[in-house]
């Protein structure tokens, strides 16, 4: 009894902290440099969604499995090479009947009920109900301080190391500390068009990885520790418009 009470107080602070979070829309926006430009104010309907397990764990299940390739395929008895003779006469030698060496309980026979590669593993997931747990992943990221905003990003050449830079300066920013200690998985950035200065700048970082905002997805948003948005403004707007 004790337990559940202690639980259920538990659940109630949480709820109390979450409203709390919620209730802050606002967020800052850097520059490249890693500098204060100015205070953007966020839409309720991306980042101030309550956290569902199940609506997350079952979108990103589908999107999964719908990237999956089928790779195993084995062979009926009418498909392996072979078995065109009666192995020997039906009657007479004592020995069990068989029609061709082909059989599944023969050496390199076929194989009975394998698996085989015209087997349809795609789910469909709903444009509204993958928006909505792609807002959820969104809104618990940036309850935890991972979503950071850009004003504009630019490079003025296709090096690695202006790249480099602009990682520097954001990991200087409060809470994005890992973002050039993480090896694996560590920002996912968003711009608003993928220009060619910018992509090779960013290409060669195995833990960066920079999309258009029109590309962003769950699986994406969830695997990457940081969520860093390029012009704020227009993105919401992109994003937004995913719900209608």
């Amino acid at each position: 009894m004790e337990k559940e009470i202690k639980t259920k107080k538990a659940k109630v602070v949480r709820a109390k902290k979450e409203k709390k979070t919620l209730g802050a829309l606002e967020a800052q926006v850097y520059s490249q440099a890693g500098k204060e430009v100015e205070t953007v104010k966020l839409p309720e309907s991306i980042f101030a969604l309550p956290w569902k397990a199940d609506l997350v764990h079952q979108v990103v299940v589908s999107l999964m499995t719908n990237k999956r390739t089928n790779l195993a395929h084995t062979k009926t008895r009418g498909e392996v090479s072979g078995g065109g003779k009666k192995p020997w006469q039906q009657k007479g030698l004592g020995r069990a009947r068989h029609g061709s060496t082909r059989s599944p309980i023969w050496v390199h026979g076929g194989v009975a009920h394998g698996p085989r590669k015209e087997k349809n593993y795609e789910r469909k997931v709903n444009k509204k109900m993958k928006a909505k747990a792609l807002f959820t992943i969104i809104s618990k990221k940036f309850r935890d301080g991972e979503v950071f905003f850009l004003d504009s990003l630019k490079t003025s050449a296709p090096k690695a190391k202006e790249g480099l830079a602009v990682l520097k300066n954001l990991s200087k920013i409060k809470g994005g500390e890992y973002i050039l200690a993480k090896r694996q998985n560590s920002a996912y950035i968003a711009v608003q068009k993928m220009e060619e200065n910018l992509n090779r700048s960013f290409r060669n970082f195995g833990n960066i990885k920079l999309d258009e905002v029109r590309n962003i997805n769950p699986l994406d948003v969830l695997n990457y520790k940081y969520l860093v948005i390029d012009n704020p403004a227009e993105a919401f707007k992109f994003l937004e418009a995913k719900m209608k």
